[in-house]
């Protein structure tokens, strides 16, 4: 199953990094154009976009099809090159940022103001569509699979939905300026520029603090663990699941979970039903990283039916 979801997981990965791109050399070449910086700097914010997702997929592709030996260095990996690359690339976003806010500031103290051409406009509505397509590709694919990284892309699709409304709305009142040829709404589009220079700043230093701090562990709720749970009740051996918890990191989910066995079940054999529902939790749902599994004997007092028919055993056992 995990050779038909990983590659399928990447794809839509990488769509949204495709995309990305593309709409940043589109909004930039039309910006250019047009002469809109507003424009260029949504440009700008797409390709930050671009490239925060890229330092994060980076250091998981260069372990492709070598699942288990990965999630054994994953901490080693993640934390020798994937601050590396997002640092280079926040530095980079952080420089492209305070250039779109400097060009946007000296043009509205010089004065010398013109109107965008109608091709930005077109271009920045465009855009706002194809990226809402994209983003709700992907967070339905995400949410489906129990990937909790949909939290994260409905967040920072969120900023990028801003910064393309601001734009827009400084194209637009630019435009009908020039139309009704009133000077003061000619000044919305640098302004727009100016407020999308800094939502990138943002970009670049919510980048570079995570890639330094680390990244932020949060609990899943009881809903997005509803996945997990099933999957490990299916084993052959496990009565119930008597607690899960998913541990969200970055694009990685850890998950502590107690099972609880038939009591006559033996050590050994508790040992392998505990191996066999890690092994198919990973290979199921190819963002799960580590699995602490616990395993404890189901309470004699209480009757119960399990998920097959044990084997009578006349050997007594202790399962410690």
């Amino acid at each position: 199953m995990n050779n038909k979801q990983s590659p399928q997981s990447e794809t839509v990965a990488w769509t949204g990094i495709v995309s990305d791109v593309a709409l940043a050399v589109a909004k930039g070449g039309f910006g250019y154009i047009s002469g809109s910086k507003a424009l260029m700097g949504d440009a700008l914010y797409s390709g930050a976009d671009a490239a925060a997702k890229l330092s994060e997929i980076l250091p998981w592709r260069s372990e492709q099809g070598e699942k288990h030996k990965y999630l054994q260095r994953i901490s080693d990996r993640r934390g020798n090159k994937e601050p590396i690359v997002a640092v280079l690339f926040s530095v980079l976003i952080l420089m492209g940022g305070l250039q779109v806010a400097f060009s946007a500031i000296r043009d509205l103290t010089s004065g010398h103001l013109s109107t965008p051409g109608q091709l930005a406009l077109i271009t920045v509505v465009a855009s706002i569509l194809l990226k809402e397509a994209v983003f709700q590709y992907q967070y339905r694919y995400f949410k489906k699979i129990g990937d909790g990284s949909h939290a994260a892309y409905a967040d920072s699709h969120r900023f990028s939905l801003y910064t393309s409304i601001t734009v827009c709305m400084g194209i637009s009142l630019s435009m009908v300026g020039g139309y009704v040829d009133w000077h003061p709404l000619l000044y919305m589009d640098p302004i727009a520029a100016l407020l999308a220079g800094c939502l990138v700043l943002r970009k670049g230093y919510i980048l570079i603090v995570s890639s330094v701090s680390g990244k932020k562990v949060q609990e899943l709720p009881s809903e997005e663990a509803a996945n997990f749970i099933e999957t490990v009740q299916r084993v052959h051996g496990v009565i119930r699941v008597e607690h899960l918890k998913a541990l969200e990191q970055g694009r990685y989910v850890n998950l502590q979970v107690k099972i609880s066995v038939n009591p006559r079940t033996s050590v050994m054999e508790a040992q392998d039903i505990s191996e066999c529902a890690i092994k198919l939790l990973q290979h199921r749902f190819i963002h799960v990283g580590e699995v602490h599994m616990d395993v404890v004997p189901y309470d004699p007092g209480y009757p119960y039916k399990s998920n097959h028919e044990l084997v009578d055993n006349d050997i007594p056992t202790l399962l410690q």
